[in-house]
């Protein structure tokens, strides 16, 4: 628990004492100005600086280290400007730094009432309002600094903070900890799509998996008429409320049928009729979202990079719309790691405390997180905007460990094994080579083709009862066959065969 009393202390006379000393330094170093505005807070205290006219912010800038050893701070930070002002942003570090602890940030309004899809409860900014992001907006999240950083415990506050927000059948996740420490507290959770992976190659394979998953999902969409999950989703709730609306009154008709009967013919009926068993009556179900969190993201570059980049890097382009999101953290932030092609499509990026300043410029294409003080202290980067600071959350074990169990008391998770089956491996042959065999099932796949006059691999995985993989399969052999048409610009393709008569 926490002092919420400690939150309300500010030792006014040690603020102003502090914003004298100064203005009196960088007037000794020739930067005239005054202090305009002291925004406390928990961690840091920002003094805004108007320079007089005519000085070069380089010259502020370059006083950093002076700045510190003068105001006996551990590190200062600099932000020249301060967007939107005509003010130079000075952050010293408090004599006692405040501990922001997660309840207070769940316990907020901002947190509880959020309408966001995925809320992450991220901590406090420098004024100690609390910070909470959508990652369903982000819509990846790219989280890197050193040991000692506070990196971890900021992950597992996002993790916790899903957790608290939703149900299985809402969010569903995918864990990778190659270093086996982190995220193994989370074993047996109900939202698990399959126990924590700890095997950078079975890493891989949950990867390319969630690859697999997008384009089926986008070919779920596709079919729909929509163009993201939430549509979906409600699109579908509407259709499973018409349909129990319809499985209800065909009930309501049929017991008066029977009541109109003989008690002989009644019991008959009744063992013969089970009209709503038909699972081709049942209208899908809502698609839950996905979020993958990979603890250490350097590990699995190390052993299998290229496929591990080009999985990455097609998810965070495309996987947006889908409802697959990704969290990939790491403490090597160097670019053999964050790669160009990763960057590129990560805009939103947490960096704590790194050691130099090109590490930082790997991070958020800026420095500043050198300057950070360890501990949770971040900046954030929201869909490429300026970095925010940032005082991340504190969770100890003793609380996630009180949330999974709770969570373990609600339901065994539903694992899918079938993430981790090895992959066929691609181009291992000729499109139209004569030694493929033929699908068992491919001849009554052309025949609802020809029936239906419309096909897509969602249609055929679902009349067939067959998996995604094995329905595209189906499909590409049609196409071959010239059943069907390659797939336009909207991924839809033509029937070009006639109905069977």
């Amino acid at each position: 628990d926490y002092d919420e009393s400690q939150a309300d202390h500010v030792d006014r006379a040690a603020m102003l004492e502090l914003s004298a000393r100064l203005t009196k330094t960088l007037e000794d170093y020739g930067v005239k100005g005054e202090v305009t505005a002291i925004r406390p807070g928990p961690v840091v205290t920002m003094y805004e600086f108007a320079p007089a006219p005519g000085t070069r912010l380089n010259k502020i800038v370059n006083l950093t280290d002076d700045l510190a050893m003068s105001l006996e701070a551990l590190r200062v930070r600099i932000v020249a400007p301060i967007p939107g002002k005509a003010a130079v942003g000075i952050e010293v570090p408090n004599k006692t730094r405040e501990t922001v602890y997660f309840k207070e940030i769940v316990a907020d309004d901002g947190f509880s009432e959020s309408k966001a899809k995925l809320a992450l409860a991220m901590g406090k900014d420098i004024e100690g309002t609390p910070h909470v992001v959508d990652l369903a907006k982000m819509p990846h999240l790219l989280v890197a600094g050193t040991t000692g950083s506070g990196k971890s415990v900021a992950v597992n506050s996002m993790i916790t903070s899903l957790l608290y927000n939703s149900t299985p059948d809402r969010v569903r996740m995918i864990m990778v900890d190659p270093k086996m420490l982190e995220l193994s507290i989370y074993e047996g959770i109900p939202h698990l799509l399959l126990p924590v992976v700890t095997d950078p190659k079975k890493a891989n394979l949950a990867l390319r998996w969630a690859v697999e998953e997008m384009e089926r999902r986008y070919d779920l969409l596709a079919s729909m008429g929509v163009r993201d999950i939430s549509t979906y989703n409600k699109k579908i709730e509407k259709l499973r409320k018409q349909f129990e609306a319809d499985r209800l009154k065909a009930e309501a008709e049929q017991a008066q049928r029977l009541l109109d009967e003989e008690a002989e013919e009644i019991l008959d009926s009744t063992e013969e009729r089970e009209p709503l068993k038909n699972e081709d009556l049942e209208p899908p179900k809502t698609l839950p979202f996905i979020v993958v969190v990979i603890d250490e993201f350097a590990d699995l570059m190390m052993v299998a990079s290229k496929e591990v980049e080009t999985s990455v890097a097609r998810i965070a382009q495309k996987a947006r719309a889908a409802g697959i999101h990704l969290i990939l953290a790491t403490q090597r932030p160097s670019v053999d790691v964050i790669t160009g092609l990763i960057k590129a499509n990560f805009p939103s990026r947490a960096a704590f405390h790194v050691t130099s300043k090109t590490d930082s410029r790997t991070i958020l294409d800026q420095g500043g997180a050198e300057a950070l003080l360890g501990a949770g202290d971040m900046l954030f980067s929201d869909r490429g905007s300026s970095p925010k600071r940032i005082h991340g959350c504190f969770i100890d074990e003793g609380e996630i460990h009180r949330v999974v169990d709770f969570l373990k008391t609600q339901g065994k998770p539903v694992y899918n094994l079938d993430i981790l089956k090895p992959r066929e491996e691609e181009g291992s042959g000729e499109p139209g080579d004569s030694d493929e065999p033929v699908d068992e099932m491919y001849d009554r796949a052309v025949a609802i083709v020809s029936e239906t006059q419309s096909v897509s691999i969602s249609m055929i995985q679902r009349r067939l009862r067959i998996g995604y993989n094995r329905a595209a399969r189906i499909v590409e052999y049609m196409e071959r066959e010239g059943v069907v048409s390659p797939p336009d610009g909207t991924n839809k393709r033509e029937v070009l065969i006639a109905p069977a008569a």
